[in-house]
Formats: structure tokens, sequence, C-alpha cells
């Protein structure tokens, strides 16, 4: 007999993780403490329950015999949201991540993220390659990170109430309302960290040498930018997610079982 719905997407009691700058964690972990460990990571706007349970992640992954470890990344979630720019730099996101398997002694792991989950994942398995055995990057955009939102169009809508015009600002404006929490100051805050090096991220001359499957859908804006990045990476290969664009992607069956058979090769 089938797991009702409400077993399948209940979430465990968040435990929190104080990240270097003392900034509060939301983590959540499943399955068998002593089972390989896959770290995930959500999207720009997104948490674990909405990227990652409510699209059948977790299930899967438990099912497979892996332990899942989990983060709200800063911004998003049950985490805490600050409403300052400088704390949202891309190394200090990545760096979130490391604390987390720190906190938990999880000394190797194989990683999962999407979107803004890949773009940390990038930095994680490049500058952890000793820890990261292979990684899978979901929808992974290239380029300045959030480059096409516009910023102040953004800061007025939220300060002021004025209209956005931008129809891509209107998308992520209706991406962050999607998700009950979010916050929009927080998330403008992130979007304006991310973006304030101007530094292309991430970056194709720096590649991270471990095993990486590149996963992206067919109907998704980015999905040259991350086929390039594929083959920018010495260990990389593409999986071209049928019929999905970048927003319904992580509920393709296609791109579960892909990235569970590259988990399982030796």
């Amino acid at each position: 007999m089938a797991a009702p719905l409400s077993e399948l997407t209940r979430m465990p009691k968040p435990q929190l993780v104080y990240a270097a700058d003392g900034i509060r964690l939301a983590t959540y972990t499943w399955g068998d403490l002593d089972a390989p460990v896959v770290v995930i990571a959500h999207g720009f706007a997104s948490n674990v329950r909405d990227n990652w349970v409510l699209t059948g992640w977790v299930r899967d992954l438990t099912r497979a015999g892996y332990r899942v470890l989990a983060l709200d990344q800063r911004g998003h979630g049950l985490s805490e949201k600050p409403h300052d720019p400088t704390v949202y730099a891309m190394r200090t996101l990545a760096s979130d991540v490391e604390t987390v398997m720190d906190t938990y002694l999880v000394e190797d792991a194989f990683y999962l993220g999407y979107s803004l989950g890949a773009r940390v994942g990038w930095e994680v398995v490049r500058d952890l390659p000793q820890r990261i055995n292979r990684a899978v990057l979901g929808g992974v955009p290239d380029g300045i990170p959030l480059e096409r939102l516009d910023i102040e169009q953004v800061r007025a809508f939220v300060d002021d109430g004025v209209p956005v015009t931008d129809q891509t600002t209107q998308n992520y404006i209706a991406l962050t309302q999607r998700v009950p929490g979010n916050d929009l100051r927080s998330l403008l805050a992130l979007a304006e960290g991310m973006r304030a090096t101007r530094t292309i991220d991430p970056d194709p001359t720096n590649a991270p040498t471990r095993p990486i499957l590149f996963a992206t859908g067919s109907k998704d804006a980015v999905i040259e930018g991350s086929r390039e990045l594929s083959r920018s990476a010495p260990n990389g290969r593409f999986f071209e997610i049928p019929d999905r664009h970048h927003f319904n992607a992580p509920g393709s069956r296609a791109f579960k079982d892909a990235a569970l058979d590259f988990f399982a090769e030796e």
C-alpha cells in the first residue's frame, strides 16, 4: 500500500547550524546514519521542502540507500534572512555547505544542487575535491549571477510599491511570492551580494575536476550555457531533461533517474 502524501512530504524538525559569520542555517537529514551521504542545495527563492521534498527527491534518494543532508540556504526557508547584501557572497554560500558537512561530521559526500544550489555546488566541488566524490548540477546558469534581474525596479517595488515593468524581473518576483515564507528584502539582498563582484560564476576557465553531471531542461533558457559549462569541466557530461523548463525540471522522473544512475557509478 502506497504511503499517504502527508507521510512523503513531512519535514523533520530543523537542526540549526551556525555559519562562520553567525548566521543560523536550518538543516535536515533523512536516512541511515551509516549510508553514503548526498548533500543537497536548493534554488533561488525556494527551500528544501519546495525543491527536494515535494518533488520526491528525498524519498527516491533514501529509497536508493543514501543518507540525505540538506540545508535551507541563508535567506531561504527556516534559515536566517538578513537584509545585508555583504553576507551573500558566492564564497560565503559555498562555505555554508562546508560548515554543515563539518557540523554533521561528514567527511565525503555526493552533491546535488539546482539553479542557485548548482552555482554554489560548482564552488564546493572545485574547492573540496577531496570531499565531494561526484556532483549533479541541475539548471546551472552561466555568467554573472542574477544579471538579468533589475535591482532598482525590485528595490522600488519593495520600498514604495512601484509596479515592476521588466518582464524578467516580474518573473523573479512571482517566483519569490510562490513559496510561503519568502522575504523579498532578503532575496533582494542576496541578488545584490551575488552580483557585487561582477565576476563570471561559474567560471569555465576554473572548472572542478571531479565527475559532474550537468542536467538542464530542454525548454530552459539557460540550456546552452549549461551545456558549455559541462564541456569546460574535465569530467563533465550533459543530460538534457526532456520537455522541462527551469521551474518544473526538479520534478522530472528522467532527471531523478539520470542522477541516481550517475551517483551509482564506480
